[in-house]
């Protein structure tokens, strides 16, 4: 008898918690000032310290129990399915770098609590996302049936569009019952109507924030693991160069078989690179550059090569006259004695 008494008085309080936080949400969504703002943070924290509280009330009250059917759950309690979503989409807003994977998971476990919920009672016809348990299993038969993320994405994309329109259309008619459903003149038929249309909506918001929620979810994984490799990869660096060793089993071996190849680097191909930067040895757009001794002894060279020339050209033309006058002059022309 005291426990009957003790659920009427909370009914009243559960009602007007459920309010509030509809309100708040409301009110949140709806603002245009940055989700960040100390006003919108504060509302949400607020909502969801409410929501706390309606969800242990509901707990207390067992107003939904697995051996009833949708059907006789009471039009007037219906709406109360919806705090899970509605502890999901505030979680959503929560602003804070070093907590926001942790609010993301939360929010997916409100999201997936309220569609086990709603599948549960048939509310609607929709599959449940996959969770941390069976994404193993679910992967595995789906690699097994060959079909890849090519493939699914076209039905993916189907199955959005699809939601998006199952949406508006839910949209459109609650707001055609909204101002019956305020005026507090609808029967129990169209609040019963009204609140399942709330119901199927908000199984839409959940199919796509949990879907937001897990690409979301493997991006900060992803770079986290990046950040990870790129950490190592820069400790790497920061060690001092090796140096050339032979692989051998001991030194006498290296002493009387060699190292295999003529010798050992002298350098590293920084060292060359900075030993001809230094001489001006090195090609700057295509033309060498040359110190001040590579030009002099080039111009030592030309010079040689010019003299030579110049000492080649008389025995030249000595050879030059003496071809002519043996062209003038045939062999024996001078020799005419004894001659008969």
């Amino acid at each position: 008898m005291a426990a009957a008494e003790e659920d009427e008085l909370l009914l009243p309080q559960l009602s007007e918690l459920f309010e509030t936080c509809s309100q708040l949400l409301d009110e949140v969504e709806a603002a245009t000032e940055p989700t960040g703002s100390q006003i919108i943070q504060e509302k949400v924290l607020k909502g969801l310290e409410l929501l706390r509280k309606a969800a242990d009330m509901l707990s207390q009250l067992d107003l939904f129990s697995r051996n009833e059917d949708l059907e006789e759950i009471a039009s007037t309690d219906l709406k109360y399915l919806m705090v899970p979503a509605f502890q999901g989409a505030l979680a959503m807003k929560q602003v804070s770098s070093s907590k926001h994977l942790d609010h993301l998971l939360w929010a997916r476990e409100c999201f997936l609590n309220y569609l086990t919920q709603c599948q549960y009672y048939q509310v609607a016809e929709f599959g449940l996302p996959q969770t941390e348990n069976n994404s193993a299993e679910n992967n595995t038969a789906v690699s097994s049936m060959a079909y890849s993320s090519l493939v699914a994405m076209p039905y993916r994309r189907q199955a959005k569009i699809e939601r998006y329109k199952q949406k508006k259309e839910t949209e459109r008619r609650l707001s055609a019952l909204k101002s019956t459903v305020d005026s507090g003149q609808a029967d129990d038929e169209c609040l019963r109507e009204y609140y399942l249309l709330h119901l199927r909506r908000w199984i839409v918001i959940s199919l796509d924030e949990i879907e937001s929620i897990d690409q979301e979810m493997k991006i900060l994984r992803e770079k986290d693991s990046s950040t990870e490799v790129s950490t190592s990869h820069s400790s790497l660096q920061d060690r001092p160069p090796m140096k050339p060793f032979i692989l051998t089993r001991n030194v006498a071996q290296a002493k009387v078989f060699g190292a295999g190849y003529p010798s050992l680097a002298s350098m590293t191909v920084n060292d060359w690179y900075d030993q001809h930067q230094e001489f001006g040895a090195l090609p700057d757009q295509g033309i060498a550059k040359m110190t001040s001794e590579v030009k002099k002894a080039a111009q030592q060279q030309d010079d040689q090569e010019q003299k030579e020339e110049e000492d080649d050209e008389q025995p030249l033309h000595q050879a030059r006259e003496w071809d002519d006058w043996k062209d003038t002059h045939p062999r024996g022309y001078g020799n005419r004695q004894n001659m008969g």
